[in-house]
This record gives C-alpha cells, structure tokens and sequence, in this order.
C-alpha cells in the first residue's frame, strides 16, 4: 500500500524536476547568449517604470490597495471554489465525498453559502469605499 501511494507522488515529482530543469536551462542559456552591457545608464536605479526622485515615505492613494485585496479576495475565491465542485459533485451523485465521511449535499451547500455571504460582506466593503470609482 505504501508503495502504491509513493507511485502516484512520481508524476508530481517528475514534472516538478522538468519545470525546475527547464527554468535552469532558460537562464543559463540566457546568461551565456545574452549581451553584456554596462554603463550609467544600466547601472542606474529603476523602480516601476519611474525615476525614484522624492521622499521614500510617500503616501500611495488607497485605491492600490483595496485593488490588491480584491483581486486576492476573488482570486482564493476561485481556487476554493474548483475542488469544493468537485466533492459537492460527490456527494450529490454517491452520498460520500470525503474519504469515508458521509457528508451531504446539504451541508456543503450550507458551507459554500456561508463562504460566499463572507465574500459578499467583502465586495460591499469595497464597494461602499468607492474602490470601482476610478476618477
């Protein structure tokens, strides 16, 4: 049984080593074709596209801010959302979703309606700070 559950980990670990062999690859390959430049200009601070000239402890408006935490708000939504799909399928179709537990249709719904109520609460939030109002 032991053996078997290490099997199934082998694709994983296999296409983990190809992705990490392939970004190797990628930047070696770049370091050794690519050009070699210096100078002022290379050498030169570049934050964001912009010249950092003035104060380091300038005030951001908020608005970048509460961009971010929505996009992480409905981006977690999503990946919470795929695999929770995949058991409520379960259990609509068979009665057990999780291993051997019998949960039902019901309490999962019950479960993703109290996830999305905390996300809305979230959105109104939003919302209600005027973030989609870009002036």
């Amino acid at each position: 049984m032991i053996l078997a559950s290490t099997s199934s980990y082998a694709s994983i670990l296999m296409l983990i080593g190809i992705a990490v062999a392939a970004a190797a690859g990628i930047l070696l390959v770049a370091h050794l074709v690519g050009a070699h430049r210096t100078g002022p200009v290379k050498n030169d601070v570049y934050e964001s596209g912009m010249k950092p000239i003035g104060d380091a402890r300038r005030r951001f408006n908020i608005r970048f801010y509460m961009v971010a935490i929505m996009f992480v708000l409905f981006d977690v939504e999503v990946l919470f959302l795929w695999p929770w799909a995949k058991v409520f399928y379960k259990a609509a179709v068979g009665g057990q979703a999780i291993g051997d537990m019998a949960v039902g249709k019901d309490f999962l719904a019950l479960a993703m309606a109290i996830f999305v109520g905390f996300l809305l609460v979230g959105f109104a939030y939003e919302w209600k700070k005027g973030v989609f109002q870009w002036d």
